[in-house]
């Protein structure tokens, strides 16, 4: 499965390439996310509301986005995960929000 890092992943998304799709729980979503992000728990991911769109998937570390990644592919979506998700995405100097825009955290 095709992952990319943080840089060129912002890089994307401020290019309007493509579309940041948070598959974590709702808790973990409330908690802190990417501003940029959409929330669509791993559950309740439907390839058809991305068909046509480019996608970069994460979760926290890594392993549900890439899996979300991977069905989203199979699916026919154009689809790469984050590699090493919300925690290298923090690292690379990437902000975590919560939904009122105060600060929010990982863990």
């Amino acid at each position: 499965m095709s992952a990319i890092d943080p840089t060129e992943a912002r890089r994307r998304l401020r290019a309007g390439e493509a579309v940041l799709v948070d598959v974590r729980e709702t808790d973990e979503w409330a908690a802190g996310h990417a501003p940029e992000a959409v929330h669509r728990p791993l559950g309740d991911l439907d390839p058809a509301e991305f068909a046509g769109r480019a996608v970069i998937t994460t979760c926290r570390g890594g392993g549900r986005g890439t899996r979300a990644a991977e069905a989203l592919a199979d699916a026919g979506v154009d689809a790469v995960a984050l590699d090493g998700g919300l925690r290298a995405w923090a690292e690379d100097g990437g902000g975590i929000v919560r939904d009122d825009g105060s600060p929010g955290a990982l863990d």
